[in-house]
């Protein structure tokens, strides 16, 4: 089975792609990474027919090249400077950073190897890849997409009859059933309802004039562990400060718990606090996550009204609506929805990941607020992590 190429624009990532290796780029040159991709689900099986699928794709995504539309739209959003714009002229994906295998099992192995500017841009356009190829190759696709259709539908419905009243983004590129029906889902929701506010596929924010929306990713704290001057427990510190000096207070969004919020919220000073517009929700119990970050706003005597709290952690839209309700009155509230948007059939979606482990040679880990949610091709270094994260807390409690 032969399937028209997934990926035809390099525009088809996710925002906060370009505003992590624009601070890279202008900070961090001397960096390499390396990313493993994960399947999470237990039993699934891929083919050796959709292994060379898969490796055919990612052929034709090195073809590709920025066209000079996409980097004028690039230049168009506030935050993107142009000398980053001048450096993607020149940019594209090379294959020989991307190592493919498959086991006799069916078990698939991706990794990307290369400078960090570089290698990070992969893991979208390599999760689109892998997924659509799945969900084409193991189903009939058009079964899973008539079903998409009708949840679809109701979905818009419950929107317009006033079930669901909260506003959302669409963050559904890495995991969606195909670039297809994820354009049609942007197009009806941003047409059909209210709702929708934007994208992070920065391809389809600008086909359909829609607002791209990003900021960082747990790689950009986690990569801040590859250096050797910074000590473990202050990588949260360096990254939102070289943040902030990338962007000067634009694209404020911090995302918590890349080594627990606990720790985030010692690095959360004053500062930080009035300089950064909110922060996002990626693990943990939403409800307490978004109490302990009102009393941490109010500690600082920051009116959270003036704050957005954006939860983006494997939500569907009634759960959505209950966090809505619950905080809608006391904080401004923001969703980022992806899987249920953008691959929500008959069949259970893929939990698939392509996440750093290594920088510049050491590995780097993600904590997370939950452990289910970490992922380190070293156990010894995530505790030893773990550990750096307890003393701080612990000296933390002491007044120390």
């Amino acid at each position: 089975m032969k399937l028209e190429p997934i990926v035809i624009s390099l525009l088809d990532t996710d925002l906060y792609k370009f505003n992590m290796d624009q601070v890279i780029f202008h900070t961090h040159t001397n960096l390499s990474g390396e990313y493993f991709f994960k399947c999470r689900n237990e039993g699934i099986i891929f083919t050796k027919e959709m292994f060379e699928e898969i490796n055919a794709q990612i052929d034709h995504l090195c073809s590709l090249r920025f066209q000079a539309d996409e980097l004028q739209y690039l230049r168009s959003i506030r935050f993107i400077k142009d000398d980053y714009v001048e450096f993607l002229k020149l940019w594209h994906p090379l294959r020989e950073y991307v190592t493919t295998s498959l086991s006799d099992e069916g078990v698939l192995s991706v990794v990307v190897k290369g400078p960090l500017f570089s290698a990070m841009q992969f893991e979208i356009y390599l999760l689109e890849i892998i997924n659509e190829v799945y969900f084409r190759m193991a189903y009939d696709y058009e079964e899973l997409r008539q079903s998409a259709w009708e949840k679809l539908n109701a979905k818009i419905n419950a929107f317009n009859d006033g079930t669901y009243t909260f506003k959302f983004a669409e963050f559904g590129a890495r995991r969606r059933l195909s670039r297809e029906w994820e354009d049609i889902v942007i197009k009806r929701f941003c047409t059909e309802t209210k709702n929708c506010v934007g994208t992070s596929n920065v391809y389809f924010a600008k086909k359909y004039n829609v607002t791209p929306i990003g900021t960082y990713a747990h790689e950009f704290v986690q990569m801040y562990q590859g250096i050797d001057s910074i000590p473990l427990a202050y990588t949260n510190h360096c990254a939102m400060k070289d943040w902030y000096r990338e962007y000067d207070g634009d694209n404020g969004t911090a995302l918590t718990d890349t080594i627990t919020t606990d720790l985030f919220l010692l690095d959360f000073n004053r500062s930080f606090v009035n300089n950064y517009s909110g922060v996002r929700h990626d693990s943990g119990d939403p409800f307490v996550w978004g109490e302990k970050i009102i009393k941490h706003y109010e500690s600082f005597g920051v009116d959270p009204r003036t704050k957005q709290l954006l939860f983006s952690d494997s939500l569907n839209f009634d759960k959505a609506q209950k966090i809505y309700d619950y905080f809608k009155d006391r904080v401004k509230v923001a969703f980022g929805i992806g899987t249920f948007v953008a691959n929500d059939t008959k069949v259970e979606p893929l939990n698939i990941v392509i996440k750093l482990q290594y920088v510049n040679g050491r590995p780097v880990a993600k904590l997370s607020d939950v452990h289910g949610k970490e992922m380190s091709q070293d156990e010894e270094y995530t505790k030893y992590l773990r550990s750096s994260v307890e003393f701080r807390l612990e000296r933390a409690k002491c007044g120390n």
